[in-house]
């Protein structure tokens, strides 16, 4: 396998802490010819410049609001052939370039798509779907073990999500990138839309798994409860003059916006929110529409040329381990887990009690994954609620579980 230079993109706004620890994420890539673009806002700036890793990265300072810009300016700074996208909310396993970027290899391949895994670690947030021009995602079945490439048939696109995938430089530069109308929501869907009507293929790619973790941000509490649904409301407004005909748009958004008003409810049935945080947010949302009606599409500016010249971040061959232990011993596990970790390898971390309890996966702001769940309890949400194990037994059937994603040989 060739490894083209690919520069992987992370847009950061009001996270630093999560942007260290996907940084801490992103260092750990077993891809010999990567470089990280890392656009922030000051505080994401200052918590990259008083890191280890800031003489390595490129840094881009941005403080706007628009996440379109943000990535428009990050692929300005890519000097790579492939541009890849990555959430600071989000951690990558180690053979996420690996297998994201196979697919390249073939010259119809124009973008790149994995799969995502929830705040858990275990259910899936995104895995794979289309998108029409009405906004409508549906799923379909692929092969969880390979790559699927998909060549655009009919109205419907291969849908990519923002937080893992990867396109090639020159036909960013050619779509024109990431369209600013589109501030914070459905600039993929958009992108998608593009690359689908310009007969460009997608590989959707099940390996190439990224860690999404919710972290909250003005629009969003950690909770996953809305604190704000002024961009949701303009970026459909936007969507619609872009793909609908007016006559489309009144019944289509009335759709939307009962559609955003029932998952609110549910929030507030769930106790997340209140009656007035209910009507103040469906409030926003119709601002956001109205705004959104006026707002300017299109204009985006990326450099033909990349400003600065690829800045090859320093790969390290690591070994993948796996420590074990029982949950009352997670403290010295812990300390284990950290020193294995400085010492350059991968740790994968489990730690079981004697219970069924439901197993969580996260990766350790020091470096390292960790699980957590009963000896008898389930990982694979569809799995049996209950299933005897031995200690031994549940290593190895966790470790095989994860083993092609975190390289365990």
């Amino acid at each position: 396998m060739t490894h083209p230079p690919v520069s992987v993109v992370v847009v950061s706004r009001d996270r630093p802490t999560a942007l260290i620890r996907c940084l801490t994420g992103l260092s750990q890539l077993q891809y010999p010819n990567f470089e990280i673009v890392v656009v922030a806002d000051p505080a994401g700036c200052e918590a990259v410049g008083a890191s280890a890793l800031s003489d390595l990265i490129k840094l881009a300072p941005y403080d706007q609001p628009n996440i379109s810009e943000a990535r428009n300016l990050g692929i300005s700074h890519a000097a790579g052939d492939i541009v890849a996208f990555i959430d600071d909310d989000a951690v990558p396993e180690p053979s996420w370039l690996h297998y994201l970027i196979a697919p390249a290899q073939r010259p119809n391949v124009a973008a790149m798509g994995g799969f995502v895994r929830a705040r858990n670690g275990i259910s899936w947030q995104s895995r794979a779907h289309t998108v029409d021009p009405m906004g409508v995602i549906e799923p379909f079945d692929v092969s969880p073990h390979r790559a699927t490439v998909m060549t655009p048939k009919g109205h419907r696109a291969i849908r990519t999500h923002g937080t893992n995938m990867a396109v090639r430089r020159d036909v960013l530069v050619a779509l024109e990138g990431f369209d600013p109308g589109f501030a914070f929501s459905l600039e993929t869907t958009d992108l998608n839309l593009r690359l689908a009507r310009a007969g460009h293929a997608t590989a959707v790619v099940p390996l190439a798994e990224v860690h999404h973790g919710f972290r909250s941000s003005p629009r969003r509490r950690t909770d996953r409860a809305p604190r704000d649904l002024f961009d949701t409301g303009s970026g459909w407004a936007v969507f619609q003059r872009k793909y609908m005909g007016e006559a489309q748009r009144k019944d289509h958004w009335r759709l939307i916006r009962e559609a955003e008003r029932r998952r609110v409810i549910g929030h507030m049935v769930a106790g997340r929110l209140l009656p007035r945080d209910v009507r103040h947010l469906v409030a926003r949302m119709d601002q956001g529409y109205g705004q959104g009606l006026m707002r300017q599409r299109g204009g985006a500016q990326i450099a033909r040329s990349p400003v600065s010249p690829f800045k090859l971040f320093p790969y390290r061959s690591r070994a993948s381990v796996v420590l074990a232990g029982r949950s009352w011993q997670h403290r010295r596990m812990r300390a284990e887990a950290a020193k294995r970790t400085e010492a350059g390898d991968i740790v994968s971390l489990f730690l079981f009690s004697p219970t069924a309890l439901y197993h969580h996966v996260q990766f350790d702001p020091v470096g390292f994954w960790v699980q957590r769940g009963g000896l008898f309890g389930r990982s694979v949400r569809d799995a049996p609620v209950f299933r005897f194990f031995s200690f031994r037994e549940r290593v190895a059937a966790e470790t095989r579980r994860i083993g092609k994603q975190r390289l365990i040989s």
